[in-house]
């Protein structure tokens, strides 16, 4: 200890110099602490997938793709709008600014898919409609199992009994259950 005084004594200007190092790195590492925690997940997106057999790609974007795309521009916060046809599918992805209220975007979407769909070939079923950001990436899951109980039983008390209490808390979002018919070892 006595050394290590001696020392410090010796070579202030070291000593300065590190303890302004080490503060300027707890500064640092303090201001990208939340970076770290909770990072960005990628800009929020929406996918809208229509389908429409038999048509070739040159139809499908004359038919469909180029009436989306022109309602697409109407919807608030729209940074982008990409799309790929193939023979029967129309893809197009939606690409928001951040910050986005992305509930209000999905909403906006459905309803410019229906305005879209009134000039689209007799027939056209609905398109499929996913979004794709950090409020839709899934977190966890959650899994049971039992030694007495039989797969039917699991299965009613997951669905009947733990899910509504999951139901119930704000911002948490349920999907079907899985059946899992195999028992692993």
């Amino acid at each position: 200890m006595i050394k290590l005084i001696i020392s410090a004594l010796r070579k202030p200007i070291t000593v300065m110099v590190t303890l302004l190092a080490i503060v300027f790195f707890a500064v640092l590492s303090i201001r990208n602490m939340s970076v770290d925690i909770f990072p960005k997940l990628g800009t929020p997106t929406i996918y809208v997938a229509q389908t429409y057999g038999g048509l070739a790609p040159n139809q499908i974007e004359g038919f469909m793709t180029s009436y989306y795309e022109y309602h697409f521009l109407y919807i608030n916060g729209i940074k982008e709008v990409e799309s790929k046809t193939i023979q029967g599918v129309s893809l197009m992805k939606l690409i928001f600014h951040e910050g986005t209220d992305m509930s209000q975007a999905l909403a906006e979407v459905v309803a410019q898919v229906n305005r879209s769909r009134a000039f689209m070939p007799p027939g056209t079923v609905p398109p499929f409609i996913t979004r794709f950001d950090g409020g839709g990436a899934p977190v966890g899951q959650l899994v049971f199992s039992s030694e007495t109980r039989s797969l039917g039983e699991i299965q009613d008390l997951a669905l009947f009994k733990v899910r509504p209490k999951f139901a119930s808390i704000p911002g948490v979002s349920a999907p079907p259950l899985l059946e899992e018919t195999s028992v692993l070892y």
